[in-house]
């Protein structure tokens, strides 16, 4: 596809090709915040950020924390911010879990950080994502990049555990930890694009979204997009569907049936889950664990025993056993329990 084609693209949400209308942009690109007051949930990262863009300075900055609360959309808001028209000539991105060896930090950061900034910007910035999946040799190389380029160059590490990047770069960093995207934002936002949309959003299909994300704004935006392919009313009972997600009470009922001594009615709902909506045995382990922590009318030692008997068949599923006997092997511990 020509070049002019691609630039018109990226402008439109609808493009005529051939006679053929084309919806090409997803809805995480179509709403990224391009300026910082525009991030959601991260207020108080937000407001440090904005003072660094009014002084016209910034240290080498490192953004930790779970993914799709707006570390990414941050780092550009700020090259955006501090660099005008000239931001995509100054700031370049690279992604550490593709290229993590240390040849790309000697030839590909390095030959961008030697450079000299163009326009009035005072120097450029390097946005190096999931920084926590660099190299041990690499991270090496990297502290010595950023401490030789300062004059002409600076820094934004993103990762998801802080923990695995070495102390030499954390120390030469304002490390910020941006949290999951609290419940309130996460609606605030799915409600506005539903509305430029043109979505009927129901008041379940927003906590069955809330549910399913869990303050991850990336996966709520997507959900809702795959959603509104369904149609333009969008309830629970799509949410889950699209997202391959059992229904809260339907995870309770099993727990409940489970307890009561009911095997072969916890067998089925089981059945229902792993069968019937093809989840797969971790996403299963994953929600009854979420179910039990808000599951009501057990005592607390009971609950002690339950989620430790989920971490043990966690761990077996992690080491590669069979999913279908951890899992029933899992409702038994539950029945047995129950009784004592």
């Amino acid at each position: 596809m020509p070049r002019k084609v691609i630039s018109h693209i990226c402008e439109h949400d609808i493009l005529n090709i051939g006679g053929m209308r084309i919806k090409e942009v997803i809805w995480i690109e179509k709403y990224r915040p391009k300026v910082l007051k525009d991030v959601l949930g991260q207020d108080v990262i937000i407001e440090r950020l904005q003072s660094y863009v009014k002084s016209g300075s910034l240290p080498h900055l490192l953004f930790s924390g779970p993914p799709g609360v707006g570390k990414t959309a941050s780092a550009i808001a700020i090259a955006r911010e501090m660099f005008g028209e000239a931001w995509g000539s100054n700031f370049t991105e690279l992604n550490a879990s593709d290229e993590r060896g240390i040849d790309v930090i000697r030839n590909k950061i390095k030959n961008f950080a030697r450079t000299a900034s163009l326009g009035e910007a005072a120097f450029k910035i390097i946005f190096l994502d999931e920084a926590d999946a660099l190299t041990h040799d690499a991270q090496s190389a990297l502290r010595r990049t950023m401490e030789r380029y300062t004059s002409t160059c600076r820094f934004i590490l993103s990762c998801n555990y802080s923990s695995k990047i070495i102390e030499p770069i954390q120390s030469r960093c304002a490390v910020y930890r941006f949290k999951p995207i609290s419940s309130e934002a996460v609606e605030k936002c799915i409600r506005q694009i539903a509305k430029e949309e043109g979505l009927q959003l129901t008041d379940d299909g927003i906590e069955a979204i809330k549910y399913v994300t869990r303050g991850d704004m990336r996966k709520a935006i997507n959900s809702l997009q795959s959603a509104a392919v369904m149609g333009k009313k969008i309830d629970a009972d799509t949410i889950y569907q699209i997202t391959a997600t059992a229904c809260p009470g339907e995870m309770n009922e099993l727990i409940e049936s489970s307890l009561k001594g009911d095997f072969m009615g916890a067998r089925d709902k089981l059945d229902a889950l792993l069968i019937d909506q093809g989840m797969a045995g971790e996403d299963v382990i994953y929600q009854i664990h979420r179910a039990i922590m808000d599951f009501g009318d057990i005592s607390d030692n009971l609950r002690v025993q339950l989620l430790d008997k989920i971490g043990e068949i966690d761990f077996r599923l992690t080491e590669g056993a069979n999913e279908r006997i951890q899992l029933e092997a899992l409702i038994a511990h539950f029945m047995l329990t129950g009784k004592k």
